[in-house]
């Protein structure tokens, strides 16, 4: 399995929901004993949770999935500030769920453009900020989650802090894989980045103006219309507390795993590695071979070797569409192939499978190619 964007849940994680079950499954509202010990459960997983971002228990919030919880982080700050404007600034590359509801929110916006890395420039957020026509939000990514670069959140916040609008910043790739972003005012999170269920979860600092639009709710501080469940939230809890335990020994492992697959498709002719080689995701990789289609690649991978890897847009690959963010870098948006490492606590052979797919790489390119005609261009 080299396609972690979902993998099997941390065996731990596994333990805390199959427990959870029977001590959580009652109605965290409800005043008898039963309801009572269910939130005090969620109370926990909340704390858990929000020591493992280095937030405050009050300011998170979970939510049914990450696209939920990024769609309430977007709605809430700039209903917030409606009186201001409508403009939601965005970059090229950002999840589609973003750049749908910017363009829901102001059809006449546009995303950012970004550097052959996938990284947006500080000072064109600055020059979208000081259009006329106002902004509300600037929503950003902490880092790629189709080709790892990460963005300069620290800068852009500063950037965001003196034109007084509040930034947005997307972790659900990054956060439990890395440190957490400091520079803030609302962070949205993925529980199955980290081997959790997929469960997100919204952080909104305090003093940050957030106002969802329509009926005023109680669960999730306002921001959702039910409680979650609470042994779910006790699963992701639980993720990324182990997730944050082991950390950085996870990521210094991915990244020398990253690295060896990164060697091997540069060593292929015709085949382009993407993203800052540097300045990224530990765990994270997208390369690109001329003349084949990225869905022949990962067939060949998956019906002759085993292995498991994806193509097209991170967050839209079931549709098989050319990938926006390889467009928008200037990259090759065919023969695309992107791997995503899982963690080690749940594929303790992930080594052992990087390796079959370095060798394995070469030879599965040439013979597609072949089949094509195109082997001896």
């Amino acid at each position: 399995m080299l396609d972690a964007t979902r993998s099997p849940l941390h065996p731990i994680a596994r333990d805390t929901l199959l427990a959870a079950l029977d001590e959580g499954w009652a109605d965290p509202r409800r005043l008898h004993r039963e309801g009572r010990r269910a939130r005090l459960l969620l109370d926990r997983a909340r704390e858990s949770v929000a020591a493992s971002i280095g937030a405050r228990p009050d300011e998170l919030s979970f939510h049914p999935s990450a696209e939920h919880a990024l769609l309430a982080g977007v709605r809430g700050l700039a209903h917030a500030r409606r009186r201001t404007g409508s403009r939601v600034v965005t970059s090229a590359v950002d999840r589609q769920v973003l750049l749908d509801e910017a363009y829901a929110v102001d059809p006449g916006s546009a995303p950012l453009p970004v550097d052959r890395d996938g990284r947006v420039n500080p000072a064109s957020v600055a020059a979208s900020l000081a259009e006329e026509t106002p902004a509300v939000l600037v929503a950003l990514q902490q880092a790629n989650g189709e080709v790892g670069t990460s963005q300069p959140v620290a800068d852009v916040h500063s950037v965001c802090r003196s034109a007084a609008v509040p930034l947005l910043v997307d972790a659900t790739a990054s956060l439990g894989r890395v440190d957490p972003p400091r520079a803030y005012d609302a962070l949205v999170g993925d529980a199955a980045t980290v081997a959790g269920p997929p469960v997100g979860v919204l952080t909104v600092r305090t003093g940050t103006r957030f106002d969802l639009p329509g009926p005023r709710w109680e669960p999730e501080h306002g921001r959702e219309p039910a409680d979650p469940w609470v042994p779910l939230a006790l699963a992701a809890a639980e993720a990324w507390q182990q997730a944050e335990a082991a950390r950085a020994a996870e990521a210094e492992s991915a990244r020398e795993l990253v690295d060896r697959i990164r060697a091997a498709a540069r060593a292929v002719p015709d085949v382009e590695v993407v993203g800052d080689p540097v300045d990224r995701l530990p765990h994270v990789v997208t390369f690109s071979a001329l003349y084949v289609d990225g869905e022949s690649i990962v067939d060949a991978l998956d019906r002759e070797h085993g292995l498991a890897v994806a193509s097209g847009s991170a967050c839209t690959s079931s549709r098989l569409e050319p990938s926006h963010v390889l467009a928008a870098m200037g990259a090759l948006t065919h023969g695309n192939v992107r791997v995503t490492l899982p963690l080690a606590a749940v594929a303790p052979h992930r080594e052992v499978e990087v390796d079959r797919l370095c060798r394995a790489l070469p030879g599965v390119i040439a013979d597609l190619r072949s089949r094509l005609g195109v082997d001896d261009l």
